[in-house]
């Protein structure tokens, strides 16, 4: 779909926006950060103070209650005005559906089936609150900050099936679901099932999901793309200034996307038609990023290289752990201009 005739990257361009700094991370699998004093370590007390902490999920091994504690007890220790946390495919519990089927397999002895309703109980309840984050199922939110940012989130657990584990769809022939477009953006030969489609441009200025976008940062140790086409179509067709993600362990980085402009004519959901115009990967030096913490990434208006709004989405996967679950990987830390509320 084209852009609007009266919404384009120019005015975009043209709105007030603020400087805003967003630490993502996720796949942290319930690991606690490194000591202070363990300096060949990324991931270590304290990590950088940010505006915004996304959570991109994977917060557990395999859904337990006590885990979720201790991934709130961690995030508890991040300076952020707003944290905002999404489950994974590992967080079994999140995914009730998914736990009725599978639950006593995957937890055997310690199955219940009340588990579903404590996970969740969990994000939203206190413990939750007085550590400042803010629990999001699939959906589009509104928030703002002290700075007088207004921005929306859309945000989604879920990710094509994968191993068996939670927040499924499917991406066999014959069974091609799409969780992410309207019904009038979804090939033939797919179906449709998207209950929470993520919105047109201008409407979203950050995605998180849990899985990669096909093509980005998505290929397993094995060489498979794993990703999502419908997710890469609707993130084109929403053009976020921001899209962060995890899943793939192995996908660790951060690729600045130029989007194609189809005409009318051209269905962006067809797959023959290329979304990404091109991928200018980020590089990062090792031994700044374990001094600081963290990757850096300065797409403000400030920086070297400005993001251009709706034509460009900075793409970063966050995940933590590597192939090995071990937490070597670094967050990112990203400068980008959000909109100023009226």
């Amino acid at each position: 779909m084209s852009t609007p005739s009266n919404v384009t990257p120019t005015t975009i361009h043209s709105r007030d926006t603020v400087k805003t700094r967003v630490l993502i991370i996720s796949d942290t699998h319930a690991a606690d950060l490194f000591d202070e004093d363990e300096d060949s370590h990324a991931f270590r007390k304290p990590l950088p103070k940010a505006d915004i902490l996304l959570h991109c999920g994977d917060l557990t091994k395999i859904g337990k209650l006590h885990e979720y504690e201790d991934t709130i007890a961690m995030l508890s220790s991040v300076d952020a005005e707003l944290k905002l946390v999404i489950a994974g495919n590992h967080d079994i519990t999140l995914d009730e559906e998914f736990y009725a089927k599978e639950g006593r397999r995957m937890h055997r002895d310690r199955y219940r089936e009340g588990a579903p309703k404590s996970a969740n109980e969990i994000w939203t309840g206190q413990l939750a609150k007085d550590a400042g984050i803010t629990y999001l199922e699939e959906g589009t939110y509104d928030f703002g900050l002290s700075s007088g940012a207004k921005f929306k989130v859309y945000a989604s657990p879920y990710q094509p099936e994968f191993c068996n584990w939670a927040f499924p769809y499917f991406h066999e022939k014959g069974n091609d679901e799409d969780r992410f477009n309207p019904p009038s953006e979804t090939p033939k030969g797919s179906k449709n099932i998207a209950q929470n489609p993520i919105p047109e441009f201008p409407e979203v200025d950050i995605i998180m999901t849990h899985g990669p976008p096909y093509g980005i940062r998505d290929e397993t140790s094995g060489g498979e793309k794993v990703g999502c086409k419908h997710l890469l179509s609707a993130s084109r067709r929403a053009r976020p200034r921001l899209h962060a993600f995890g899943h793939i362990h192995e996908g660790w980085g951060a690729e600045r996307v130029k989007w194609n402009f189809p005409s009318v004519v051209e269905k962006l959901s067809q797959w023959n038609v290329k979304s990404v115009k091109s991928l200018e990967h980020i590089e990062v030096e090792k031994e700044k990023v374990i001094a600081e913490r963290a990757a850096y990434i300065n797409a403000s208006k400030d920086g070297p290289s400005p993001l251009a709004v709706g034509e460009e989405t900075l793409m970063v996967n966050a995940s933590i752990m590597d192939l090995f679950y071990r937490p070597i990987h670094a967050p990112w830390l990203v400068d980008i201009d959000l909109p100023v509320g009226t």
